[in-house]
């Protein structure tokens, strides 16, 4: 196991590199596919490191509880774009839809799964109701996702939430003879306490950890990123803009469609939270002055992001978007330098913020920090 000296330089932030994907046939009318330049990061350490693209993209919102499915050819369309500019690390979950974002992801990523990984996650049962991290359970959601993403190994397969019912340690036991076995390669957890994680990573060493983080739930820094440190496991920020709150493009009349997204039943995302909460987008927004590049000004959804990749080099943002012109803006981000001094003045003002609402509801709430 590499020190945390050594972690911190093997993820050097921003260590620029050029993404190594070759002809594809979705790009056939260019003859050629040439990706920008995009930084790298690598979680993990040791035979669980895993290089990728220092902003991933989060798939749940193409077609699953964010108000809106899109057709197939819009999808494709974002997932191209966000391929173009470099992105290779795309991310999804058994129980989003349950099953239809994998399905989606599958068929419209298979042409790119030998220079693209694809995550998933298990812990759910078939119909996504009940938490299930038995290593039946596992199994079964390994062998239908490698059928439904059509790959023969998933790169990262996390664990989603924490089953009560089956201790940690055997969840890792399960996980680490799949990799033995070849249907995974590297093992992660989501919203785990830092004594769960640790009593996992003795048994089959994670490669990532995957938690909500956004300028509005910092809590990671302080409970989970000293652990990460010393066993020098990666972080993947879910929800760095807060469900899209962060991007300033919501406000108290916003609505959610409560037959397909969530929001709908988030405290954070009641009408009268939104309105007292909106201070952080004008504070972002007079904060964000001659911040992106060549001195333009940033958007509060770039600063939001930028925050993320300057706070730690083994941070990776997930964000997700069904909007080409806000990934546009997202990946702008890259381009945003904060300075220490800028780090500190944006904790010292929000050290100073009450957030209004609750990040989950009381039953789901109860599912993270296990």
């Amino acid at each position: 196991m590499q020190n945390r000296r050594a972690f911190l330089k093997t993820s050097a932030l921003l260590s620029l590199a050029l993404s190594s994907v070759g002809f594809n046939p979705l790009f056939a009318a260019k003859n050629s596919y040439n990706a920008q330049a995009m930084p790298k990061r690598t979680l993990g350490t040791g035979k669980a490191a895993f290089e990728v693209s220092a902003l991933a993209f989060g798939c749940m919102g193409l077609n699953y509880h964010r108000s809106k499915k899109l057709s197939k050819n819009a999808a494709l369309a974002v997932l191209q774009k966000a391929i173009e500019s470099g992105i290779n690390l795309f991310d999804t979950a058994q129980v989003y839809g349950p099953n239809t974002n994998e399905v989606l992801v599958g068929e419209l990523l298979k042409p790119y799964t030998k220079h693209i990984f694809i995550t998933t996650k298990f812990g759910f049962s078939e119909d996504g109701n009940e938490l299930d991290s038995s290593p039946k359970r596992i199994r079964q959601v390994v062998e239908q996702s490698l059928k439904r993403l059509n790959l023969e190994q998933i790169p990262l397969l996390y664990q989603h939430r924490f089953d009560p019912k089956t201790p940690i340690e055997e969840v890792a036991t399960c996980v680490k003879a799949l990799i033995k076995e070849g249907k995974v390669a590297r093992f992660g957890v989501c919203e785990l306490s830092a004594q769960t994680i640790e009593k996992a990573h003795k048994i089959c060493p994670i490669t990532a950890v995957q938690s909500e983080y956004h300028l509005m739930h910092r809590a990671p820094q302080s409970e989970l990123f000293p652990t990460l440190e010393r066993l020098g496991i990666g972080f993947v920020a879910y929800s760095p803009l807060n469900r899209g709150y962060l991007s300033g493009k919501l406000n108290e009349h916003s609505k959610f469609d409560p037959n397909n997204d969530n929001r709908a039943t988030f405290p954070r995302f009641q009408s009268e939270a939104m309105r007292q909460n909106y201070h952080i987008i004008e504070f972002l927004q007079a904060f964000s002055k001659a911040k992106g590049a060549q001195g333009t000004d940033a958007t509060p959804a770039q600063i939001a992001l930028a925050y993320l990749l300057h706070k730690k080099p083994y941070i990776v943002p997930l964000f997700g978007t069904s909007n080409a012109q806000h990934l546009s803006e997202n990946l702008e981000a890259l381009n945003v330098n904060l300075s220490e001094n800028d780090l500190k003045m944006l904790d010292s003002k929000l050290d100073k913020i009450i957030i209004i609402g609750d990040r989950y509801p009381p039953e789901q709430a109860q599912r993270v920090g296990q």
